[in-house]
């Protein structure tokens, strides 16, 4: 159980951000139906096969976290099977995946007859959803929190959740006038979509941050600023697809294929989104916690750029091991952080780990900067080569308590849920290397195996949304938050820049080639500048 408890932080977040994707994309495929393929003669049954697959990738997905939450709650405490099952948890999930079959069970006829149903499950889901957000267990405000988490989930399936579908439906075997008013109607239902969501995210940071303090000096504040950016970039890629449509209602181009490749980035860097939003709702509002709030000061200390750290101390300065075996009391205590020893770390500690952060950005520098010249000479294009240096490098060095360099077995250090994170990292690299060293020389289509590279390099930065630390220190999770969201960030911005690289036309490619190798010497930067005291 305590290692279950150990995972159970990482594994809930990630849990939660695919059930707010599933859950957009469900609530917006019915949405999508109703709204915009009713208003068209075609039917379009991949968009209803669509629908039943998401529909029923909420309810599993909703399934495994009841069990998952009932299983700690059990193990833990004195609560019954019978007590978890009747829980609010269970029963906001109980809404959801009711919610969920429903859809599924209705898809084929939403965009005739069955609109009403479709529109009854959708509320239940949508209910269930927000009976698990921060506005339910407000004891100020709770009916309007409530009202603005409702509106601000439905604009996001209306919008974010309705781009599979419009992808599908450019897909299709529809015609053109039949692809261009679906696209017209759901550009209008967008920009509706995108003014309710605005106005209720603002009005729900109005309660949960409260100042500007707040917002540049929590975890709560900084993760909410980086949800802003992402979706700021779904904006930009929204206002290309605008200013194609509004091309294509002039009469001067028939061509979706751009408006399709744009409205791919847009649902990759969407379901982001979601995951820096189950990533708030693991974290207390920023009003909660005042006295966790850093000062600007601290802030600038912290960042402010010095020599990077280039000598690794010794193996043997480094603190004892600790256990992994979690205390009764840690194990009578539920948290959704993972839980641990309490490991106070020394200097020769905290400069293991800046060493490690230094070394790994001086490599995605020069991985950043070689990708650049690969664009005038040859040679260059063997920059995938350096990330293989990368990958020998963490997976030795980011874990000196673990094999190969500390006592703790390779099996055994899967255990501790932030060396398991480290792992999937490494991991993540090593495709990185294979499969575009494989593009780059030619050995695989770039068109086809060129995406490896991209989605790899997107889902990383996705993952690292939901990286879990501990709380017993809130200023240090924060400033290590502080570097850790624009890796994220970037890491996002890159992946899906060199995917708009290889999916456009040749024409607009020049448009977004350069963007991903900037961000690489960007997340270089910010690993050189690493820094824990």
């Amino acid at each position: 159980m305590a290692q279950l408890l150990d995972i159970f932080g990482f594994v809930s977040v990630l849990l939660r951000g695919l059930i707010l994707a599933f859950e957009a994309i469900t609530v917006g495929g019915v949405i999508f139906l109703v709204c915009i393929v009713r208003a068209v003669p075609t039917r379009i049954p991949r968009l209803e096969s669509l629908l039943r697959v998401f529909a029923a990738l909420l309810a599993a997905a909703e399934f495994c976290s009841v069990a998952a939450t009932a299983t700690v709650l059990v193990n833990t405490t004195d609560v019954t099977w019978a007590e978890a099952a009747t829980a609010g948890f269970a029963l906001a999930g109980a809404l959801i995946i009711l919610g969920a079959l429903i859809v599924a069970a209705t898809a084929r006829r939403l965009s005739a007859d069955a609109w009403l149903i479709g529109g009854f499950a959708c509320t239940l889901i949508v209910c269930g959803s927000v009976m698990g957000s921060h506005a339910v267990s407000r004891l100020e405000n709770r009916w309007l929190l409530t009202g603005f988490t409702a509106v601000h989930h439905i604009a996001a399936a209306a919008w974010i959740g309705g781009i599979p579908y419009l992808i599908g439906a450019l897909a299709s075997d529809a015609s053109s006038e039949v692809e261009r008013t679906i696209t017209a109607r759901f550009s209008r239902l967008a920009m509706v979509s995108v003014g309710l969501l605005a106005a209720a995210g603002v009005s729900l940071s109005y309660f949960y941050v409260g100042s500007e303090s707040a917002l540049r000096g929590t975890t709560y504040g900084i993760m909410l600023l980086g949800k802003t950016l992402l979706t700021a970039m779904l904006l930009f890629l929204g206002l290309r697809n605008l200013q194609i449509v509004r091309t294509i209602r002039r009469g001067l181009t028939p061509v979706l294929l751009p408006l399709r490749r744009f409205a791919e980035a847009e649902a990759g860097i969407g379901i982001t989104v979601f995951l820096a939003a189950a990533s708030l709702t693991s974290t207390p509002p920023a009003v909660d916690v005042p006295a966790d709030l850093v000062t600007g000061k601290q802030i600038a200390e912290r960042v402010t750029p010095v020599w990077p750290l280039l000598a690794t101390p010794p193996l043997g300065a480094l603190s004892p091991v600790s256990q992994l075996t979690a205390s009764p009391q840690q194990v009578q205590t539920l948290t959704l952080e993972p839980i641990r020893p309490v490991k106070s770390n020394n200097f020769a500690d905290i400069e293991w780990s800046e060493y490690n952060h230094h070394w790994a950005g001086l490599v995605v520098l020069a991985i950043g900067l070689v990708a650049l010249l690969a664009r005038r000479f040859s040679w260059a294009r063997l920059w995938p080569l350096l990330f293989l240096g990368l990958a020998v490098f963490l997976f030795i060095r980011a874990d000196s308590e673990n094999w190969p360099l500390g006592p703790r077995g390779f099996w055994e250090s899967f255990q501790v849920a932030e060396v398991a994170q480290h792992r999937l990292f490494v991991l993540l690299i090593v495709l990185f290397a294979v499969f575009e060293s494989a593009v780059q020389t030619k050995r695989l289509s770039p068109s086809k195996a060129g995406l490896v590279f991209p989605f790899v390099c997107a889902a990383g930065g996705a993952l690292l949304l939901t990286h879990s630390h501990s709380l017993i220190n809130a200023k240090e999770e924060f400033l290590a938050e502080l570097s850790h969201l624009p890796l994220a960030l970037l890491g996002v911005a890159a992946g899906w820049s060199r995917w708009l690289e290889i999916r456009l036309p040749v024409e607009r490619r020049n448009a977004v080639a350069w963007i991903w190798p900037v961000c690489f010497v960007l997340i270089g930067g910010i690993l050189l500048n690493y820094r824990e005291h």
